[in-house]
């Protein structure tokens, strides 16, 4: 899967009228802002019961583009956005989930529906929802079929939601961030794993960037992918 990435929108209006009449400014929060602020318990997500160590528990961290977080999704409050991603002609050739939202509904269902194997999450940046992450046990998925697992090999999808973040190195620097995340939560996982399409040349250089190394190619059912492994011994290196 791609990383792509996500949109502002923030409104300003003023008017004045009359010499003692101050300017008057209307601030609008972004929809998927005031999505998150909505919940109606105020409580984090902590998905304490799934396979991965408790994604939703790990908390925001300090990046070097701002303070990033991942936060379980939420069917309900999160499905128009995410829909509205997976319907950008760039993100679409790869993950294959344009449509109705009922299309990226019934992808989230499988796993939020699921034992906990694989956990789909926003990426929060500066309290932005502005990312799509699929955090999943590697060992436990079919792809463990293609080639040689380890017990706890953690896999990574990423899609950026808006097309102003993409192309300065974002998705990059958020690719080593989580995977720096995945190896900090999960004392037992050696290696992070992804297999972006070979055809998604952006992607697979993000994954270099971010200290991935090449592995393999691997003829997967539905793409010819490059296997990426970042790993644990080597991170302070690459």
């Amino acid at each position: 899967m791609p990383p792509t990435d996500a949109s502002t929108d923030a409104g300003t209006e003023s008017a004045a009228s009359g010499a003692d009449c101050a300017d008057t400014l209307d601030l609008r929060l972004p929809d998927e802002l005031i999505a998150l602020l909505a919940d109606s318990d105020g409580r984090a997500d902590t998905a304490d019961d799934d396979l991965l160590d408790g994604v939703g528990g790990w908390g925001p961290v300090t990046t070097s583009a701002g303070v990033f977080q991942l936060v379980p999704v939420r069917l309900a409050r999160d499905l128009p956005m995410i829909s509205r991603w997976m319907n950008d002609p760039a993100v679409a050739a790869f993950w294959e989930l344009a449509g109705p939202e009922d299309v990226t509904a019934a992808h989230l269902r499988t796993q939020l529906d699921g034992d906990g194997r694989s956990v789909p999450c926003l990426g929060v940046l500066d309290g932005m929802p502005m990312s799509y992450w699929e955090i999943y046990r590697a060992d436990l998925d079919p792809l463990a079929r293609h080639y040689p697992s380890r017990p706890h090999d953690t896999g990574i999808h990423l899609l950026i939601g808006g097309v102003v973040d993409r192309g300065r190195g974002l998705g990059t620097s958020l690719l080593r961030d989580v995977a720096d995340l995945v190896l900090h939560h999960r004392p037992s996982c050696a290696r992070v794993v992804a297999e972006p399409d070979l055809r998604n040349t952006p992607s697979v250089s993000a994954f270099l960037s971010a200290g991935f190394r090449f592995s393999a190619e691997l003829e997967l059912p539905d793409k010819r992918a490059a296997l990426m492994v970042r790993d644990r011994a080597l991170r302070a290196v690459l």
